[in-house]
């Protein structure tokens, strides 16, 4: 199924479920088999002999109470045969709710087709037994073969289509809970009235279809600053993903509201240390403020990888230099601070901020790590080669798949701003 991911539109293998009874057609090679649960104490109901679609035998196996039926629900059953009679055992019949031992049949064999079995003066009870659940029913002075095999492989069918349907429908739901989580996670920058240029890219890492705990977001506050910032809850379920949209939200609040740096940082630790589901999960995270001439800019760093810059006619390199350091994750030090560095753009460069799934990437399988002086090499050899903008992170995220081999195994959240 076609999901999007930011600019890009990626395939999404969704999850098998488990096929319950074994997947056979109708007329499919091996029959069927039909399980009765009755427990008529004189044997007056006899089950017809019974063929399926191509001519074979159908099989049947004979159940008294539901303790028997459990035993013998195994996934070579196709369809069940129920008695609406049956006493459940554990109470007399006029105490017993209508339909309930239906009920409980349904509950035992969700992924089985059912067959409700009446005395033909009780019509409402039998279509009401197709209202709870029951693919049809049967009177008990129809059970000849020949309707009894048609019944049955109807049944079947009509299963197999309602199970095909919800499964569709889940996935329906899942593409729209992937949607409603790539907008928390990977929202529209706001820069309106900026000259800078924006381009992000996002990729699940190898054993997902869904978004991860990355995360990102861009706004340009009124007195012209650009805000940019990048992160990574640690872990990768949707837990992580939530708590990924809620810093992302408070930090564009408490950017509007004019807090940056140190201060920032703070604030969102605490609302970290607040959501977060374990004392275990953590957040790293890089933010930049760039003055509105668009020469100068300040960075935090918590705990997150250094972005790059390229520009005046120098290659990428990482801001800040590598003696210089920043503050820890946010929730892994209480009272911690975050440094801010200033640091001089110049005219014309680009800016590039990443999470590790983008260096964490082997060299050739079981090799080194790809590294941060492995990834300012690819973005180097692509600048030099005119790449901006999109086509410049496409290319660098294409190359660092075919060095690892294969998909990364993390996630990969990219982003690029432009000057010049």
């Amino acid at each position: 199924m076609p999901v999007s991911m930011g600019n890009e539109v990626r395939t999404v293998a969704l999850p098998r479920q488990s096929a319950g009874p074994q997947a056979v057609s109708a007329g499919s090679p091996g029959g069927l088999t039909l399980l009765v649960i009755e427990d008529d104490p004189v044997g007056s109901l006899a089950i017809p002999e019974m063929l399926d679609a191509s001519g074979g035998r159908m099989r049947v196996r004979t159940a008294r109470n539901l303790t028997e039926a459990e035993r013998l629900l195994t996934d070579d059953v196709h369809c069940i045969l129920l008695d609406l009679a049956l006493s459940d055992g554990t109470s007399s019949a006029e105490d017993a709710e209508e339909l309930d031992i239906l009920r409980r049949v349904l509950r035992l064999a969700p992924r089985h087709a059912v067959l409700a079995l009446t005395a033909e003066d009780d019509a409402e009870r039998a279509a009401e037994a197709v209202r709870v659940g029951a693919q049809d029913f049967l009177f008990r002075d129809e059970l000849d073969g020949r309707v009894l095999s048609r019944a049955v492989r109807y049944a079947v069918e009509r299963k197999r289509a309602d199970l095909a349907q919800r499964q569709l429908t889940e996935s329906r739901l899942r593409a729209q809970e992937n949607a409603r989580l790539e907008r928390g996670l990977l929202p529209t920058p706001l820069l309106d009235g900026s000259e800078l240029r924006f381009a992000a890219r996002y990729r699940p890492g190898r054993s997902r279809a869904l978004l991860g705990g990355d995360f990102y977001d861009t706004v340009r506050t009124a007195d012209g600053t650009v805000h940019a910032m990048i992160g990574d809850v640690c872990g990768h379920g949707p837990d992580e993903a939530a708590l990924g949209v809620e810093l992302r939200i408070a930090w564009r609040a408490l950017t509007f509201a004019g807090l940056c740096g140190d201060q920032l940082l703070s604030t969102l630790q605490r609302v970290l240390e607040h959501e977060r589901s374990s004392d275990e999960i953590f957040a790293t995270l890089c933010t930049v403020d760039i003055a509105p001439d668009g020469r100068r800019a300040g960075l935090c760093l918590a705990g997150h990888p250094a972005p790059l810059v390229a520009g005046g006619g120098r290659g990428p390199r990482l801001l800040p230099h590598r003696e210089e350091g920043g503050g820890p994750a946010l929730g892994v030090l209480p009272n911690a601070r975050w440094p801010r560095t200033q640091v001089e753009l110049g005219g014309s460069w680009s800016l590039m901020m990443y999470t590790d799934g983008l260096i964490e990437g082997r060299i050739g399988r079981g090799g080194q790590r790809l590294g941060q002086d492995g990834m300012l090499g690819i973005v180097g050899h692509r600048m030099a080669a005119g790449l901006r903008g999109e086509e410049l992170l496409d290319a660098v995220l294409a190359e660092v798949r075919e060095l690892n081999g294969d998909e990364l195994t993390d996630d990969v959240a990219v982003m690029l701003l432009d000057r010049g």
